[in-house]
């Protein structure tokens, strides 16, 4: 009896140092991230690095990655580049040329263009993932570029409308400096106008790089707005509402969709200063199975609340485990990315919120979620589908959706 107990301890000691062999042993595959780490807009980088990270810390937990019979593991290494074009092209050529990467994660329209320049260079090809809802990078032909980030204008559409519903009629624009914010100025008047409804006043600023917006956001008070339309990194956005607050104006915003509200709410402790707000939707109010519980957990393990940069990385982190698994490569970026449509669609009962499916040039489909502030209080989300061509695709992945409120989704077309 002893013997035998002596063998089968022995047996079992025997498997699972050959299990803890095998996981040593698996090679690392380093997934890259440039982005804004210091500087006003690093929560912003730091979220979505946070996404990526959590995704990661499941995959490896789970066993690794497999991939034609070998385990892999993955390691996230991360760079800042301050949201600057030439020093994201020099953590991108590091995270290729030294770490073998065969993906970076990049989060600003701006640094995705000059990484686009280099992304097909022969011998130091990557798949990009650029989070941008600023789509016009999606035009040029790129074959290594996918983005899970819903159209902006689908943004602007939705949001648009619930302004329209609260009797906002002019308004003026506090919006960042940048490609992203010029693009937003610019659409969002043009539907704002369509309505009916007048922009009266037009004064950009640098969310990137100032913290005190007094002088412009005077200027924009003397307009007499019955809303701003404001927005950049949500933690200098939060300063631009206090401040704006501080000098009695009493009227509403409107977020572009980099801002988000529940990071301002967290900020500012004081949900009044946010009455007439619309935004965003934030993650852990979304009506999908698994959302709160991915809010519970990001919460716990990293100290703050979830966002969409941390949502949807997380999400595109799952799919392109998975697109590697179908592709039998976890090197090769053009047959990842051709990939990633099998790897598709990730719906809410198993994740934060969905994925659909994928088009030629690399956008990831999902729908636009905007929320607003009435009478102290985060209201029920409106969700947005601009992708469909047809009112009966819309009803397809209307129906495909695990969400629980599958009433509130609306089609509103994004040519």
């Amino acid at each position: 009896m002893k013997i035998g107990k002596i063998i089968l301890l022995g047996s079992m000691f025997v498997l699972a140092l050959a299990a803890w062999t095998s996981v040593c042993a698996a090679e690392e595959v380093v997934i890259g991230y440039s982005g804004p780490l210091s500087g006003p807009a690093a929560e912003y980088g730091q979220d979505s690095i946070n996404g990526i990270d959590m995704a990661i810390r499941e995959i490896n937990a789970a066993g690794g990655l497999s991939v034609k019979g070998e385990t892999f593991t993955l390691k996230l290494k991360r760079l800042d580049d301050r949201a600057g074009m030439d020093q994201a092209i020099i953590n991108a050529r590091k995270f290729v040329n030294q770490d073998k990467a065969p993906v970076v994660f990049n989060s600003l329209a701006t640094t995705i263009g000059a990484l686009l320049k280099i992304n097909e260079t022969k011998g130091s090809e990557f798949l990009l993932v650029g989070y941008s809802s600023v789509h016009t990078h999606h035009n040029q032909g790129n074959k290594l570029l996918i983005n899970p980030t819903p159209d902006f204008r689908s943004y602007v559409e939705a949001a648009s409308d619930l302004a329209w519903q609260k009797g906002y009629r002019n308004g003026t624009m506090v919006v960042t400096l940048g490609e992203y914010g010029d693009a937003w100025r610019k659409h969002f008047r043009t539907v704002w106008e369509k309505k009916g409804g007048k922009i009266i006043g037009d004064i950009p600023v640098n969310y990137y790089t100032e913290t005190d917006f007094s002088a412009q956001l005077t200027s924009a008070l003397a307009t007499k707005p019955d809303f701003l339309l404001i927005g950049g990194p949500s933690a200098t956005t939060a300063l631009a509402v206090e401040q704006v607050r501080s000098m009695g104006f009493k009227g509403g915003f409107v977020l572009t969709d980099q801002a988000r509200m529940d990071f301002i709410a967290d900020v500012l402790k004081n949900m009044k200063l946010m009455e007439g707000m619309i935004g965003i939707a934030n993650v852990a109010d979304l009506p999908y199975p698994a959302s709160a519980g991915f809010a519970g957990k990001y919460k716990e393990t990293y100290k703050k609340a979830a966002t969409w940069e941390s949502a949807l990385n997380y999400n595109t982190m799952h799919v392109l485990a998975k697109a590697m698994a179908v592709a039998g490569s976890v090197r090769d970026p053009y047959a990842i990315r051709k990939a990633v449509g099998k790897a598709l669609p990730l719906l809410g009962d198993k994740y934060p919120s969905e994925l659909f499916s994928i088009d030629e040039n690399g956008v990831i489909h999902s729908a636009g979620i905007v929320q607003n502030v009435e009478n102290g209080k985060f209201q029920k989300a409106y969700y947005t589908l601009g992708f469909p061509k047809t009112r009966a695709e819309f009803e397809k992945y209307r129906k495909m959706s695990k969400i629980r409120e599958p009433e509130n989704y609306r089609w509103i077309p994004v040519e």
